[in-house]
């Protein structure tokens, strides 16, 4: 397998200590149909992320991979959310001017220059600060192009609106120094806010984007206050660090956010282990991850809701789990549609092949049109409950030390009210069963067969796909 030899950037990478869990709350949008094949759309997570920011007095730091309004031959728009995003923060700026909002997002939005971004402009030109994450600080998930681009390519730089290329994502024309950029396959892939909410600070971490083309995925979050705030809060200025660390001094950040504050809260915290809270970013989600799956026992359930699944590590693990009788669940994306375009099903249809083989119960997200796009794993022992999510795919770029991710990883009470929640959510998906409030028939998710896929050629591209850095997963 190729690697590379460039580190990850000081200050990511990490696994917080335990926080106590202080009154989280799960989200979820939900995407289904009915037995009439009409699709019915939940939606919480941006409309509370919006009430946070409404409601800051002190900061708003966002960290969104995708913030555009990009779009395929077929559009999948079912609310503007770029629109209604910056909309809401130019709103607060213009309400409040002293107040200091950070939005951080990945070159993407601009395809690494090629284009003009509206939104991220409109918010510059309301005086909030937007940063563009420097990828190149970033190891390199695809090193035999890595190398090359860095040798040849890099300092070219782009030039927005002047290409002359088919846009892959959307209308208009790029560079082929786009294309050039786009196929590092280097990616600041969090989706993290975090504001002061009276007199504590809250964090949001998801696994949904302000994207249009993304506004009607079924999505995961989950809202938490206290220390595990201020630790995001620092996790994403190690952000700002190596990209932009004059926002980091130019910034009149609140007081009361600093390290010393976070290590005062700290030592002030009591050692409550019942219900507990950690950040984990990029390879720690990784180990976090394996050990949860390899220390499941007989009689423990393991359930898993993943967009992209391709880590060869993480289907050993399962495999092994089922072998010493854990009960393992998993739902996946069946990998067919990508804003407007279709999908070939790699490689989610193939490691569902070989779940489905070893004898794990697997089932399909029931799309149409849009991605099952959660990231999360429950296991579930005597009485306690953990559980793992946010940004990061299940995926050898989002888990080894090659994107940015932040997820959280929760351990309580199977009482507690977040974990109720949950587990309630999971079953409703898996059994196809109205989740809360919705009424009438609701069909999450198809059983293996829909999409079996046993095409050889598909499996031997698949695996040079993951092994090589040589995809977009």
């Amino acid at each position: 397998m190729l690697v590379s030899c460039r580190s990850m950037p000081a200050g990511t990478s990490t696994a917080s200590p335990f926080h106590p869990l202080n009154n989280a709350i799960l989200l979820a949008d939900n995407t289904a149909v009915d037995a009439q094949g009409q699709r019915h759309i939940e939606q919480e997570i941006f409309d509370y992320a919006f009430r946070l920011i409404e409601q800051a007095e002190q900061l708003v730091l966002l960290d969104m991979f995708l913030f555009n309004d990009f779009q395929g031959p077929n559009p999948e728009t079912h609310r503007a959310l770029a629109q209604e995003l910056t909309q809401t923060l130019i709103a607060k700026k213009a309400a409040q001017p002293e107040l200091p909002i950070v939005v951080i997002t990945d070159p993407f939005n601009t395809l690494y220059g090629g284009i003009s971004n509206t939104y991220l402009n409109q918010l510059r030109t309301a005086g909030i600060t937007v940063v563009l994450t420097k990828l190149t600080a970033l190891p390199d998930s695809n090193p035999s192009w890595s190398a090359l681009w860095r040798t040849c390519c890099q300092w070219f730089g782009n030039k927005a609106d002047a290409g002359w290329l088919p846009n892959p994502v959307g209308d208009g024309k790029v560079t082929l120094r786009t294309y050039l950029a786009l196929i590092n396959f280097k990616a600041n892939h969090r989706k993290t806010l975090v504001v002061d909410e009276g007199d504590t600070w809250t964090a949001l971490i998801t696994s949904a984007n302000p994207h249009d083309g993304s506004s009607a995925h079924s999505n995961t979050a989950v809202v938490a206050s206290g220390p595990i705030a201020l630790t995001v809060l620092q996790s994403e200025q190690a952000v700002l660090e190596f990209s932009a660390p004059h926002v980091l001094t130019q910034t009149p950040w609140p007081a009361g956010t600093g390290p010393e504050a976070l290590e005062q809260q700290l030592s002030q915290q009591q050692q409550d282990t019942s219900a507990r809270i950690q950040l984990i970013t990029e390879g720690a989600i990784e180990n976090a991850l394996l050990a949860a799956i390899n220390s499941a026992e007989a009689g423990e359930k393991l359930w898993l809701e993943v967009f992209y699944f391709s880590h060869i590590q993480l289907q050993r693990a399962l495999v092994k789990a089922h072998q010493r009788g854990v009960e393992v669940n998993v739902i996946l994306d069946p990998n067919k549609d990508a804003f407007g375009r279709e999908k070939n099903g790699i490689p989610n249809r193939q490691v569902a092949r070989k779940l489905h083989q070893a004898g794990i119960s697997v089932r399909w997200c029931n799309t149409h049109g849009e991605q099952c796009h959660s990231k999360w794993l429950l296991k579930q022992s005597k009485g306690e409950i953990e559980l793992i999510m946010g940004s990061a795919n299940f995926t050898r770029r989002n888990l080894s030390d090659f994107n940015l991710e932040t997820n959280v990883r929760l351990i309580a009470s199977q009482e507690e009210a977040v974990m109720r929640r949950a587990l309630a959510l999971y079953q409703s998906r898996w059994n196809n069963q109205p989740f809360e409030g919705a009424q009438g028939e609701r069909h999450y998710t198809v059983p293996y067969e829909a999409y079996e896929d046993n095409s050889r050629w598909r499996r031997f591209l698949y695996q040079v796909m993951e092994r090589t850095g040589w995809s977009s997963f």
